[in-house]
């Protein structure tokens, strides 16, 4: 028997297309679960490496606004708190949380607990008094007070800032400090510019060796170069004075004319032709065609240096010990360590304060990294 077109279409061809669509729904279902699953495994990971790194400068804040009692007594928690105190016949108790079920007057049973304030202390049995209820009167708890927990009451102790701002002159430092941050930022950002313009514009005889010299001196020890720099800053008589940290700095440096090098050899030349063509000088070329485009690599370096300064400490040691006002806010913090080490909440206090400044350049800083990269315009 033949079928008709219409039995064909309906009953042979429908079956083939309704298993593809099933198989298609089927497809997509298990492509978005995975998809889901992969997203979640991701934001997990992201939070707990975020929750790692984040551990430490969390416990900085919260030590910075502890009290030294709550830093000397053992089981206290680890946010800013005080046990609270009460005022019984004239005299300042501790208040104690204290199971129900060991003090007269209760339920043996009880499994609740209560907070009391500890009148009379005792190894096994220790007198207490419920705030709450007065009328009470005293009541005995068989209970050592040494193995009882306080009633912690969370309480920032925002003086300990207070203490280290009078102490160390902070408003002093942070001027020093900025000082030479900005002042060796600017002298970096001119001579690394103009040395870094050259060896990706210019072409000359040794250009490339010069420029494996030039990133060589990466490889120079540091430690090296010590003792002759700093015998010659002193027969200048610069020791003492901001000098050997900021004039060097007009000299470039290797790591940030590798940077800004790497980033203008990017730059499409016939930018620069095009400004040559209508009369500009090498300088206009720099100033008006690759400065512009080269805002991200610039802010890059500003960041780097400015924070690079903001930490130095082995430079302003060696050069500006003899001279007390002129230290930056690491040497001073590296002396107040010394002398405050017994109390870690004001160390921690004015670490954070040294902190501040360049948390906030960084948040700054993003904005401009993104604003750099719209205003150059040009596809690399």
């Amino acid at each position: 028997m033949k079928l008709s077109s219409a039995q064909t279409k309906d009953g042979i061809n429908a079956t083939p297309v309704a298993v593809s669509k099933e198989k298609t729904r089927k497809s997509l279902s298990r492509f978005q679960v995975t998809n889901a699953l992969n997203s979640t495994f991701v934001t997990v990971l992201t939070i707990a490496i975020l929750i790692m790194f984040l551990a430490p400068f969390a416990f900085m804040i919260f030590t910075s606004l502890k009290t030294q009692d709550q830093i000397s007594i053992v089981g206290a928690p680890i946010w800013p708190a005080q046990p609270p105190l009460y005022e019984y016949n004239g005299k300042q108790v501790e208040v104690f949380i204290v199971p129900l079920g060991k003090c007269q007057g209760f339920d043996p049973n009880s499994g609740a607990t209560g907070d009391f304030a500890l009148v009379k202390k005792g190894q096994k049995e220790s007198l207490f008094v419920d705030p709450d209820d007065l009328g009470r009167g005293e009541f005995a708890c068989t209970v050592s007070w040494r193995s009882l927990d306080r009633a912690w009451e969370f309480a920032p102790t925002w003086s300990n800032y207070q203490e280290v701002w009078d102490t160390i002159d902070y408003p002093r430092l942070m001027w020093n400090t900025t000082f030479y941050a900005i002042a060796s930022t600017i002298a970096v950002l001119l001579s690394c510019t103009v040395v870094a313009f050259g060896f990706s514009r210019f072409r000359f005889p040794g250009r490339d060796f010069l420029f494996i010299v030039l990133i060589s001196t990466i490889f120079l020890p540091a430690a090296v170069t010590v003792i002759p720099t700093y015998t010659f800053f002193q027969r200048i008589g610069w020791v003492g004075t901001w000098l050997p940290l900021i004039v060097p700095a007009f000299f470039a440096n290797a790591y940030d004319v590798f940077l800004l090098r790497q980033y203008f050899m990017t730059l499409p030349r016939e930018l620069d032709e095009a400004a040559m063509i209508d009369g500009a000088s090498p300088l206009r070329v720099l100033w008006s065609v690759i400065i512009p485009q080269s805002y991200p690599a610039l802010m890059a370096v500003t960041v780097f240096h400015i924070v690079y300064a903001w930490n130095d400490y082995f430079g302003p040691l060696i050069y500006l010990s003899t001279n007390r006002e002129a230290w930056p806010i690491s040497i001073a913090l590296a002396t107040f360590n010394g002398i405050y080490g017994q109390r870690p909440q004001l160390i921690q206090a004015g670490a954070l304060m040294a902190l501040i400044a360049p948390l906030i350049l960084f948040v700054i800083a993003q904005r401009f990294f993104v604003q750099g990269i719209v205003i150059t315009g040009v596809e690399k």
